[in-house]
């Protein structure tokens, strides 16, 4: 099977040449079912943007490879019209806008919630349907929208299952810090931490808001050292986790429990670290080895060798949470029995379905129910994300007490 690799060159006004992923499907007569949108591939959220990508252009090649989808009698092949957006919002708003002014009638978002929050204010005044997997900060879901979903709950909302993780270790932490850099999802999602750990009985020591984009932490892990909280929970993006990790080992600033929302998730930050990634903690959505049942894939594991078959690139949930927008997309079309966009987004605020990343089910303001599509708690293990908790959902037995950064092993 060939790889998605080759790239089609689209030339949108203005004269900016943006890349998407090419999708031959020989399957020519039938009608076409466009999904457009922005990810960033290039720039400083291209990290995660790229995984996004490939779990959109995942489930469109394999649904076009299958015969397409019959929606109402009619069946039609999914067209991609994404385009890099550099990590930029105000390139990503002009490149939404032109493909509203181009008809498109549906779209997936970007990564990141500094990029989903302007894009979807777009797409609701066109009354277009958003679904997607790259915004978690809660303004996205407080504004009102009706027309953009999200598969992740909004930020403040995503730390209750962990907390019942910590609630669960014995020896018991009993103290908490936060590092927090000051971006949209980043600073919400530190909320929700401070507000759930404190209602859970952890006494909070200290709440850092750093800047967006960091290179220097050594002051904040300085009065870390000095104050000494049982878990240090850091509230930010892949890169600036790495950062954080990266100091901390340096200076020696040891604490009972590192928690870091991103970046442990990644095969290239494990990379990076080493040995020193284990025991580390951090919330996953999904994992290959789940037994959810797909309307397409079948299941989770099939996903993922369909997924090593097409891609080089590591896998990550976010790949499997991009190729479930496409997946909920699609049944709320056939649910509908409609590509009218206000009839698709009645049927996706409808939508309670079983996919290959688990459970669909969204709030009445869009974003995933916090129940049915919380995350699980991950560790890393001899260099290799697994589930710790729930039981349930476990696969491995995880390390606890970890020991400080000079014995690890």
């Amino acid at each position: 099977m060939a790889r998605i690799a080759r790239r089609t060159l689209f030339r949108l006004a203005g004269g900016t040449a943006l890349a998407m992923p090419a999708l031959h499907t020989g399957h020519a007569q039938a009608r076409k079912l466009v999904f457009g949108g922005s990810v960033p591939l290039s720039g400083g959220a291209a990290e995660t943007g790229l995984n996004v990508n490939n779990g959109y252009a995942t489930a469109v090649k394999f649904i076009n490879e299958q015969g397409g989808v019959d929606i109402a009698g009619t069946r039609y092949q999914l067209e991609l019209k994404l385009f890099d957006d550099a990590s930029d919002p105000s390139r990503a708003t002009t490149l939404i806008q032109r493909l509203i002014d181009d008809r498109v009638d549906f779209f997936l978002g970007s990564f990141g919630s500094n990029i989903v929050l302007p894009t979807a204010a777009i797409t609701e005044r066109a009354e277009k349907p958003m679904v997607q997997a790259g915004g978690g900060s809660d303004q996205i879901f407080t504004q009102g929208y009706r027309y953009v979903f999200g598969m992740y709950p909004r930020a403040t909302r995503q730390f209750q299952s962990t907390v019942a993780f910590f609630k669960s270790l014995t020896p018991q932490p009993k103290t908490f810090s936060v590092i927090a850099t000051n971006d949209a999802f980043s600073k919400t999602f530190a909320a929700g931490i401070v507000k759930d750990c404190t209602a859970g009985g952890f006494q909070l020591i200290e709440n850092y808001l750093l800047p967006e984009q960091i290179s220097d932490t050594s002051s904040v892990l300085s009065s870390v050292r000095s104050k000494t909280p049982d878990m240090l929970l850091c509230a930010m993006h892949d890169q600036n986790s790495l950062l954080v990790a990266r100091q901390m080992i340096a200076t020696g600033t040891n604490v009972g429990l590192l928690f870091q929302g991103l970046g442990p998730q990644l095969t290239s930050y494990r990379e990076a670290l080493g040995r020193y990634a284990n025991g580390i903690f951090y919330p996953t959505y999904w994992d290959r080895r789940s037994t959810w049942k797909d309307p397409f894939f079948g299941s989770p594991t099939k996903f993922a060798e369909y997924y090593a078959k097409n891609f080089t690139r590591p896998l990550a949930y976010h790949c499997a949470a991009g190729a479930a927008c496409i997946i909920t997309y699609v049944k709320a079309m056939q649910a509908a029995r409609s590509i009218d966009p206000v009839k698709v987004r009645d049927a996706l605020a409808a939508t309670d379905l079983e996919t290959l990343y688990g459970r669909i089910k969204f709030t009445p303001e869009g974003d995933g129910d916090a129940v049915v599509m919380g995350p699980s708690v991950g560790q890393v293990l001899k260099g290799q994300g697994e589930v710790v908790y729930p039981a349930g959902a476990k696969t491995a037995d995880l390390l606890w007490p970890v020991p400080d950064w000079d014995k690890k092993s």
